[in-house]
Formats: C-alpha cells, sequence, structure tokens
C-alpha cells in the first residue's frame, strides 16, 4: 500500500525465484491489483536455482509464477527467450520445439546450460529428429550460444518498456536467465555457483572472451579493473542515466523538510485526571481516548495513520470507522449492514484507518510505509499498529527487526498483554515475553503501563522524540483489557515515568516492627503489589512501598549505558543508574513481580544497590485458559505469592525468623508440592 503514495512514479521491485517461495512474497500480491497499482513492476529472475539446487527441479516455476500473478490480477510478461531462438521457433512449423520446450522441466534447464553445446544437441534437440535436423547446419558452440531471454539486451529493453506503459494493472515480468552466466564451466548453471570464492586463469580469460573484455593475458593474473574512456558511447550512456536519476550514490533522507511541535501534555487532560468515583476504565481504552484527541489536532491530526488487523471493535475502536473512515481507494459501494448504526463500518477515499484485515505481517508492512514516510516521501506520518501482543515480536518479528533497521518512527501496541490477562484463549494469546522480544531491537522503545496518566505521558513523549525533535526511535506499549480506578499523575513524576520507574504508593510506616520492603512491578500484576502491600501491613506488620515500573528495558538500558561510562572513564567519579538512584533512599528486600518471563525484571539485578536482596516472580512456562485469579496462583505472581517472597527476603536479611514464611505459605493456602509452572 506505501506504493500507492508515489505521486504515480514507477517503482520496481526486484528480486529473484527463489525468493518467492517466501510466504509473504506471493501473500499480498492480490492487495496490488485490487488497488490498480499500475505505477508497481516487480521483475522476478528466473535462472531456475536456489543456492542448494533447482527451485521446481520437477516443475516449472515459470509457469507456476504465472499462474499466482494472473489470477491475481496482474499483467504478466514472460521473456524466456532470446532473438537467437526466433529463427528455430519460425520453422517450427509442427509445433516439435514448442513441445519440447514444455516437455524439459527445471531440472533439465539447469543441466543444459551446466553442460556445452553438444549436450544440448543430444539432450534437447536430441528428444525428436525433426528438432534434431533444425540445428544441423549450427555448430556446438552456436547451440551453446543460443541465449535466454535475459541476456538478450534487446528483448530485455521491449518487456521493461511494455511492462512501463501498461496501465490498470500492476506487471509483472517473469525473466529466464542462466546462474552464473559468463562464468564458464566452473559455475555456469553449477549449483556451487555461489561457494566458488576464486576463478582460475583459464576461467578468467574465459569471462574475458565471452564479455569482449580488452584485457591482455599477460595482466589476467593481477585481475585489473576495467573502465572504458570517459569519451566512449558506454561511458557517457552511465553519466546520462545517473544525473537522470540524481546521483552516483544512492542517498537517504534522514529527515523531513516538515516540522512539528507535539500537543502539550495537558491536551489529554482528561486521561491524566483520576477516573471519577464508581468509574473504571481500561489502559486500552486510555489509549484509544490518546488517539482520538490527536486526531482533533489539526496540524498532526491528518498525518495520524490508525492501522488495525480486524480487531478495531475488539480494542474499542469502532468509533473511529464513522470519525475517519477505513481507507478504500473505490470509496463504499455498497450499504454496510449496520449503517442504521452510529459507529457503522464506513469505507471511504479519504479514511485515514488501514483495516487490514487478519493480516499481521500486511499490518505490519503498511505501518513501515507509513513510518518510513518521512525518509522516502518527506512526509512526516505517524503510524499507530494496534494488535493482540503475541501476534507482533513473536509473529512478525523480522519485520520489527526490519523497522529498526530502516530507522521507522510509529507506535505498535500490544493489546490484552501479559501471560495471565487474556485468561480464554491459553497458549494463543497470553503473552509473557514480547517485552523481551522487543529489546533484542535497538531503537524500540518498549513499556509496559499501568495507569491511563501512563499511557498519555509515554505516549506525548514518544510524539515529541519522534515528530517533534525526528528521533530515529520507534515505541511498543503493551495495554490491558482490565477496567479498574485510575490514580490520575501525580505531577512531577513524569520523567521518571519516562526512565521507567517511580514510587506510586509509599507504605505507611509501623513502628513496632521496623520492617519495610520494596515492590516492584508494570502492567496489570503492579495491582498484585498493590494488594500485597496491603497484606504486609495487615497480616505481618511490614510496611511496603510500591514502585510502577513502566519499562524494565528502558531500566536495563540506562544501566547498561551507565556501566560503559564507568568503564571508559576511570578517574572520573562513578555514575549511578537510574534504579540504584531510585532506591537508594528506601530500605529492605526488593521484590519484582510482572506477568512476563522472570528474564524480564531480572535485567535490572546489577544495578539494585549493594547488598540489597533482589526477588523476581513471573510468568516462566506456557499459558493456561483460567480465571485470571487462577492463572496468577498458577504462575505464582499474585499478592500472596509477593507477601511470600517479601517475607523470605526479611527472613534471608536477618530481619524476621523463617518460621513467619511458613505461616505466610500456610495461611494463604499455597500449595507447595505443586508443580513448577515452567514445566507443567
Amino acid at each position: 500500500r506505501g506504493i500507492a503514495n508515489t505521486e504515480n512514479r514507477k517503482v520496481w521491485v526486484f528480486c529473484g525465484d527463489g525468493e518467492m517461495d517466501e510466504v509473504e512474497s506471493l501473500g499480498a500480491i492480490s492487495l496490488a491489483a485490487r488497488e490498480k497499482l499500475d505505477n508497481l513492476i516487480f521483475v522476478i529472475n528466473c535462472n531456475l536455482q536456489r543456492l542448494d539446487g533447482p527451485v521446481r527441479g520437477n516443475g516449472k516455476i515459470i509457469q507456476e509464477l504465472e499462474g499466482e500473478f494472473r489470477g491475481s490480477g496482474w499483467n504478466v510478461i514472460k521473456l524466456l527467450w532470446g532473438k537467437g531462438w526466433d529463427e528455430l521457433l519460425a520453422k517450427d512449423k509442427d509445433g516439435v520445439l514448442r513441445k519440447i520446450m514444455m516437455e524439459c522441466n527445471d531440472g533439465d534447464y539447469q543441466s543444459f546450460k551446466a553442460n556445452d553445446g553438444a549436450y544440448v544437441r543430444k539432450h534437447f534437440f536430441g528428444r525428436d529428429p525433426r528438432a534434431l535436423k533444425m540445428v544441423e547446419h549450427m555448430s556446438d558452440d552456436e547451440v551453446w550460444n543460443l541465449r535466454r531471454g535475459g541476456h538478450d539486451s534487446q528483448k530485455v529493453y521491449a518487456a521493461f518498456h511494455a511492462a512501463n506503459e501498461h496501465k490498470g494493472q500492476p506487471t509483472v515480468l517473469l525473466v529466464k536467465t542462466v546462474k552464473g552466466f559468463g562464468m564458464g564451466k566452473i559455475g555456469e548453471g553449477k549449483n556451487t555457483v555461489h561457494q566458488t570464492k576464486k576463478l582460475g586463469d583459464e576461467d578468467i580469460k574465459a569471462f574475458r572472451d565471452r564479455f569482449n573484455i580488452p584485457i591482455p593475458d599477460s595482466q589476467i593474473a593481477d585481475l585489473p579493473f576495467y573502465k572504458p574512456a570517459d569519451d566512449t558511447p558506454e561511458m557517457r550512456y552511465l553519466h546520462e542515466r545517473r544525473k537522470a536519476l540524481g546521483g552516483y550514490l544512492p542517498k537517504r533522507r534522514v529527515k523531513a523538510d516538515e516540522q512539528f511541535t507535539a500537543p502539550a501534555l495537558e491536551t489529554f487532560k482528561a486521561i491524566l485526571e483520576p477516573t471519577p468515583e464508581g468509574r473504571e476504565i481500561s489502559t486500552t481504552q486510555a489509549y484509544v481516548r490518546f488517539l482520538t484527541q490527536l486526531l482533533r489536532d489539526k496540524e498532526i491530526g491528518p498525518r495520524v495513520v490508525p492501522i488495525l488487523v480486524d480487531e478495531a471493535r475488539t480494542f474499542g475502536m469502532e468509533g473511529l470507522f464513522r470519525q475517519i473512515g477505513i481507507y478504500n481507494p473505490a470509496g463504499q459501494q455498497y450499504t454496510p449492514v449496520d449503517k442504521d448504526q452510529v459507529m457503522y463500518y464506513r469505507e471511504d477515499k479519504a479514511g485515514q484507518i488501514l483495516q487490514e484485515g487478519i493480516n499481521e505481517a500486511g499490518g505490519m508492512s503498511s505501518w513501515i510505509a507509513a513510518a518510513t514516510s518521512y525518509s522516502t516521501s518527506n512526509r512526516i506520518m505517524i503510524p499507530f499498529y494496534v494488535y493482540y501482543s503475541m501476534f507482533g515480536f513473536q509473529r512478525v518479528g523480522d519485520l520489527a527487526w526490519a523497522a529498526g533497521d530502516m530507522q521507522a518512527r510509529g507506535f505498535l501496541l500490544g493489546g490484552t498483554s501479559g501471560r495471565t490477562t487474556l485468561n480464554g484463549e491459553g497458549l494463543q494469546h497470553e503473552d509473557g515475553h514480547s517485552h523481551i522480544l522487543a529489546n533484542t531491537v535497538p531503537n524500540c522503545v518498549s513499556y509496559d503501563p499501568t495507569f491511563a496518566h501512563e499511557v498519555a505521558v509515554i505516549m506525548r513523549e514518544g510524539l515529541r522524540r519522534m515528530v517533534q525533535e525526528q528521533e530515529n526511535v520507534f515505541y511498543y506499549l503493551t495495554l490491558l483489557n482490565e477496567n479498574y480506578a485510575m490514580p490520575g499523575l501525580t505531577p512531577g513524576t513524569e520523567e521518571q515515568i519516562i526512565k521507567g520507574m517511580y514510587q506510586c504508593k509509599a507504605g505507611i510506616k509501623v513502628p513496632t516492627t521496623g520492617l519495610r520492603v520494596q515492590l516492584l512491578g508494570s502492567g496489570t500484576i503492579l495491582r498484585e503489589s498493590m494488594f500485597a502491600q496491603e497484606l504486609l501491613l495487615n497480616d505481618w506488620g511490614v510496611a511496603a512501598d510500591v514502585w510502577s515500573c513502566p519499562s524494565f528495558n528502558e531500566l536495563t538500558r540506562d544501566g547498561q549505558d551507565v556501566d560503559r561510562w564507568n568503564l571508559l572513564h576511570p578517574l572520573e567519579t562513578a555514575r549511578q543508574a537510574f534504579v540504584t538512584q531510585q532506591l537508594a533512599g528506601s530500605t529492605g528486600p526488593v521484590i519484582a513481580s510482572t506477568d512476563y518471563m522472570k528474564a524480564y525484571a531480572e535485567q535490572i539485578r546489577a544495578y539494585i544497590p549493594k547488598g540489597r536482596i533482589y526477588k523476581v516472580l513471573g510468568t516462566d512456562g506456557f499459558g493456561r485458559s483460567d480465571f485470571r485469579r487462577k492463572l496468577r496462583e498458577h504462575f505464582e505472581i499474585d499478592r500472596h505469592y509477593i507477601v511470600v517472597a517479601a517475607l523470605r527476603g526479611l527472613a534471608d536479611a536477618g530481619q524476621l525468623p523463617m518460621t513467619k514464611v511458613a505461616e505466610a505459605i500456610a495461611k494463604y493456602g499455597i500449595q507447595v508440592d505443586k508443580i513448577n509452572p515452567l514445566n507443567a
């Protein structure tokens, strides 16, 4: 779909026939035909070989691809035979030559070019005496030099010209070639051509002779570069083409010429304030409210690109159907079944929503197109792609890595995140590792917020960095569908939220015991830490401070950055990681609990203040289908396990007898002999 915004410039996409076995290569070609992208031209180099052998040894990859593309509505141009075959085909009154061509499979065609003219005469033309008679006047060298279409410059020009002029459909050129063309006996048509690292002198001579390169035998061993003189026709032509194409080297636009200012945080006041008494919302609803408010911005609103894969109603975004519409280049040529409803399914030529259907790779590809528009089209766009979090980094992780490599800018939003939230779906939806995968992409900034105000602060910061400052980062936020009261923003904590950690609920001091612990959490399980805070106080006389950690990943990167600085500046005062700074004024063991694998929170262990006990609870193991309460008990991350971990930390520190831990286990009915959830 990114091709549609090229102001009708021709877009040529080149690949090999072997690459078309990638499922993504053929998975979306119907979209180009459906949207009549006649400025899109695929050129598929059909040399009939993969790295290890034929693409379709027993079949014909060109015929197969022709069927795929024609069936999807493309214009197909096949360039199979060089002009040397024209005379032979003209003489083929009985169709015998065409019959042999159809009978030979791709494995045969590879063998023909891996041998010599005598082999071709015997095994190709020799299949029928009439065909053999057609070439009786030709030498073996002449038979060998009957080229395939992709090596005939005149026919290549004609095919490209036809593709360039075609209207109303995208075009694919299926161009038949020979792998290793020009390498001669050492590599031409051979399975080993990709592993051939060095040519002998005789092979180099053969290559020189094949392409008429004016290098004498005496210089062959030195492998000299050859460049024609500047006043030769070929050099004049090359310089003319480079000038027409805008220069000698590809140039990437680093920043768009446009400039925008991110809306002030106060713009999203409704999300920053506490929810009214008796009202509960989810962080998914907070995201939708943020997006809706952003769409009202006269400058930035038109640049927003909401992207969905058939889940708008799941994420509460159906209101946008009426507000901004679903993009369809043909408009809406039918009456939708829900036309009588306020939020009916509305398609429009000017729609902003990209509705990709059940197609995560397509949704991610559209997101990348919009996220790199600042560079490719000098136009800043702000894509928001929301999906089930298990359908992101796990399912299309290679595209996420590619997005980082292409310096994409935009928001990815993983809905119903965490291992225990979408409790009816089990393995399919219960995400306990997307943040670990997100952290493998260096320029992906990821957060697991718990509260609406965190969503607003983080996303506004993302707008500032990606739109206003044009930094080459992209954001990943996980969202929840659990409704609860939102506490609202505490002024002064904005920077701490962005850095990844702030104290959201201080504990009440217990003078009689003097015991204190620190509870860290993110996403849905932060609330379990809050409930554990109450249990620790009421049942055990232990004060607990609760810390919201929207991003253990950002905390980890900060700590690693500090470690690097300290390593390289041994004579200067050592810096402290942000985690260390935040916990420096606190006391007691530190307990972290999240809805993700233990490895997520384990990352910050090195930055916990020295001498402090650090215990991590997480959801290692496969997902399950059950009530959230039961799942959190199964994975040992609920309020009771947090309390037990806190008491154990105090006992390990010598501040509490170990018998208290055993009492807590008995009090909360924890099954000590149940199987480890990692192995369940």
